[in-house]
């Protein structure tokens, strides 16, 4: 009896959903193993060169690994200490916003009953059951946080032992995977891990690097501006825009609030035109000069891996979404068999906005017309 060579499509796509089930299962279940993995190897692959850069220098590899991790950590503190201190100061205004938004938010309803010509009464009754529903969700979100808090501790942990040891042991790890592909294809592995792991690291600087830039220009933009907790808010709105396009709005949105909130309506409009300009100087000049071309995300890859990494691990997981999904690109690319995935998660098309500034033309124009 001749068996088919190959199973029908009908069976492969079972087999593949069946997969993708398993999978998805599985690393929800191992949410606590996994993130701080994940990000161990994230870090591990960021600091590996100075790490090997001092052994070759002759010093014990342990000792350099410790000694990179404890200035690594300080650096972390440091940072974490200039926002405790700018949160604690936003917690102490906290009752005056209180009060300024309740302030706006009866205006804003005696507006709207004149307006729309609505009861007064009504809206007071719709603003009562909105604020009801959200500190029901806070309660909620609050519960949630604290329950996860255990999960937070363990991460935080749990990510500087597993760092130690990857970098401790990674000649045997490359020397394992290795064997893994076989001995005569040796040349073709050591090519893919060093072009690989070379422009990883030069993937994670940058986005390091435009974390930095992007910090810098909002927090100056905001105190040009007038607008209180500059520097927390700066350093937050960096950190969310590691999230393409769901990160841009939540900030925008957050620096709108607060500049309604201290200031006049009119400096709404200012945040805008503000955060619009830096994501323009961000979007045609960071990402393609600093973070790169070469992990390019198209929008839609990068949208769909946020909302499943939120769906999947929560906030930890947007944050890891594009940062894992670029490196799972920069390995197909580099794998025959799988670059057509490569091309699906890259981005051929030209930017929405293209802000393309000749600047010895400019300087060359301001001349004559003077």
């Amino acid at each position: 009896m001749n068996m088919p060579n190959t199973l029908p499509f009908y069976a492969k796509a079972s087999l593949l959903l069946v997969g993708l089930f398993v999978l998805v299962s599985i690393l929800s279940i191992t949410q606590g193993i996994i993130l701080p993995f994940l990000y161990a190897v994230i870090l591990a692959i960021l600091i590996s060169p100075i790490v090997n850069f001092l052994g070759r220098k002759g010093i014990n590899r342990a000792l350099a690994i410790a000694g990179v991790l404890i200035i690594a950590l300080l650096v972390i503190v440091s940072i974490l200490g200039l926002l405790s201190s700018q949160t604690s100061r936003f917690s102490n205004a906290l009752p005056n916003l209180i009060d300024k938004f309740q302030m706006l938010l009866e205006q804003t309803a005696a507006w709207a009953s004149g307006y729309f010509n609505i009861s007064p009464q009504r809206i007071n009754t719709w603003i009562a059951e909105a604020k009801a529903d959200l500190m029901g969700n806070s309660n909620a979100a609050i519960g949630n946080t604290l329950s996860s808090m255990g999960g937070v501790l363990t991460t935080v942990f749990l990510t500087p032992v597993y760092i130690f040891m990857l970098l401790f042991y990674q000649p045997h790890l490359v020397a394992f995977i290795h064997k893994v592909f076989g001995t005569g294809n040796d040349q073709e592995v050591s090519e893919v891990l060093t072009e690989t792991k070379s422009i990883i690291q030069s993937y994670l600087v940058g986005l390091f690097v435009e974390f930095g830039i992007i910090a810098v220009l909002n927090t100056i933009g905001l105190l040009i501006l007038g607008i209180d907790y500059a520097i927390l808010l700066g350093i937050t709105g960096a950190f969310l825009n590691i999230i393409p396009y769901l990160g841009g709005v939540i900030t925008m949105v957050l620096f709108m609030v607060i500049a309604m909130a201290t200031k006049t309506p009119v400096y709404m409009l200012y945040v805008v035109g503000l955060y619009a300009l830096i994501q323009l100087i961000d979007n045609n000049y960071i990402v393609p000069k600093i973070v790169g071309s070469k992990v390019r995300l198209n929008a839609l890859v990068s949208l769909l891996t946020v909302i499943a990494g939120a769906a999947l691990w929560g906030i930890p997981g947007m944050f890891l979404a594009i940062p894992i999904t670029a490196i799972l690109k920069l390995i197909f690319d580099r794998i025959e068999s799988l670059k057509t995935l490569g091309f699906l998660l890259g981005d051929t098309m030209p930017p929405l906005v293209k802000l393309k500034l000749n600047m010895k033309d400019l300087s060359k124009k301001i001349t004559l017309k003077k």
